[in-house]
């Protein structure tokens, strides 16, 4: 990596925690959470805060990788809700979060969607032809929705024949965004993030995962609110939380 491609990189890394600290108090419960969880979450926040008077949650949504470097860095952060379990196993073994605050909240499905009145899909394959210039999907590098699309394509053996089409994405709602926009012909995303847009875009099929699309929560190592963070955790997991996650369209865990 070239010394100006680094100076970028860490001062994109110093604004985006100083945008974190600036917006957060001390008392403040601090969730960082995966950018597919940004409208559950914030009804989620909403009824927490209801059920806790005095409770200030501040969400902080990101693509799952992005907010694991965030909370490595010293990022403030309380809870950490990854978009699959690839992040928080990394978070796991950088010891970023608490041993044994690990538990899986949620589940969801990859589908592929198209703009409104854009081509029709029958099957994965008709990607490879004429109809799709341009396909988007999250950088399997660094986005859960991205690992899954791998999987998915290299599963068909579609890996390399779309390999030229592909626009790599931040995070899902990037993806959804290009998708919604018409600056491409079609995008993998979560059913969840296609519900949010149904007036937009179409889905044109939905795409078993070989990996399981599961949603792990765990408490942050350097949590100076340890008690809240699972208390937390726990509304998310109780029926109150999964009801709000299903209204949301996500999955049982």
């Amino acid at each position: 990596m070239s010394m100006p491609s680094l100076q970028r990189r860490l001062a994109g890394a110093v604004f985006a925690l100083a945008g974190i600290a600036g917006s957060a108090h001390a008392d403040d419960l601090v969730v960082s959470a995966a950018s597919s969880l940004a409208n559950a979450f914030q009804g989620v926040a909403a009824a927490y805060e209801k059920a806790h008077p005095g409770t200030h949650v501040v969400l902080n949504f990101a693509s799952s990788d992005t907010l694991l470097r965030q909370i490595a860095n010293g990022a403030p952060a309380d809870v950490f809700a990854s978009a699959d379990q690839v992040a928080m196993d990394k978070a796991q073994a950088q010891q970023a979060i608490v041993p044994g605050s690990r538990v899986n909240f949620a589940a969801n499905q990859l589908v592929l969607i198209v703009p409104t009145g854009g081509a029709r899909v029958a099957a994965l394959d008709d990607l490879a032809g004429p109809a799709f210039k341009r396909i988007a999907w999250g950088n399997p590098a660094s986005v859960p929705v991205g690992r899954y699309t791998q999987g998915v394509l290299d599963r068909a053996g579609l890996t390399r024949r779309l390999s030229s089409k592909a626009v790599l994405a931040a995070n899902v709602r990037q993806c959804l965004d290009y998708v919604v926009r018409g600056e491409v012909d079609a995008g993998f995303v979560y059913a969840t993030d296609a519900a949010i847009a149904r007036d937009k875009v179409t889905v044109a099929l939905r795409v078993p995962s070989p990996t399981p699309i599961s949603y792990p929560i765990a408490v942050v190592a350097h949590t100076e609110h340890a008690d809240e963070a699972r208390a937390f955790i726990a509304f998310v997991r109780s029926a109150g939380g999964q009801a709000l996650l299903a209204d949301a369209g996500f999955l049982a865990p």
